[in-house]
């Protein structure tokens, strides 16, 4: 595969991941906001007969975002590219966090495995939704990773939402200060939201936010 192609399906997919975790953060927040309509929201998706196509759609994103980019990242360096080399831009935060790619894909995945295994396999039945989430935050390791695991998406996206413009070709001089904005917000929203709903869910489960 050509390496422009490469990149694109990169960017691809990682818009497509990004835009499940918007909406994901929407739906679990009604947890902390209405939970009666988070049970219904919950039991509705689990019951929707288009699931598991996009589940099947996620996991083919998921796991082409990560051998295309295992991919790239070997090839660029056997073309001699080093760590100092990962950032173009004169942006330390974006060169920092172009750096702990590794470190935040680590995290997520061990957390995707983790939340997979607590809360999809096998799934709660309808109605108990929120209480098995509550169960699993109750346990201060457990809520630790759910709160890391949103800090490491929004370090990931901090440095993945220009560096997908790029590869797409819509940089440019022009756009690239409001697109590295653009960037920081969603970044900032989804790092902050789901690292605060695992902190307030942690809270409502263990006592200390009625």
């Amino acid at each position: 595969m050509l390496p422009s192609a490469v990149a694109a399906w990169i960017a691809g997919s990682g818009s497509l991941l990004v835009l499940f975790l918007l909406l994901h953060l929407a739906g679990v927040s009604l947890a902390l906001l209405q939970p009666p309509a988070f049970e219904a929201y919950a039991t509705a998706l689990h019951q929707s007969p288009w699931l598991l196509p996009a589940e099947g759609l996620l996991s083919a994103a998921l796991l082409g975002h990560l051998g295309l980019t295992a991919w790239k990242l070997v090839a660029n360096r056997q073309a001699g590219n080093r760590s100092a080399l990962v950032s173009r831009r004169a942006d330390r935060w974006g060169a920092w966090a172009a750096r702990s790619l590794p470190l935040s894909a680590a995290i997520l995945l061990l957390f995707l495995a983790v939340h997979l295994a607590q809360l999809r396999w096998p799934r709660p039945p309808a109605g108990l939704e929120l209480a098995r989430l509550l169960e699993v935050l109750a346990q201060p390791w457990w809520a630790l990773l759910y709160g890391a695991a949103g800090l490491a998406a929004g370090l990931h996206l901090l440095h993945g939402a220009e560096a997908a413009h790029r590869s797409l070709g819509l940089l440019n001089p022009g756009n690239g200060r409001a697109i590295r904005m653009a960037g920081r917000a969603v970044a900032l929203l989804l790092g902050s939201g789901f690292l605060l709903v695992a902190l307030l869910l942690n809270g409502r489960a263990v006592g200390w936010l009625a």
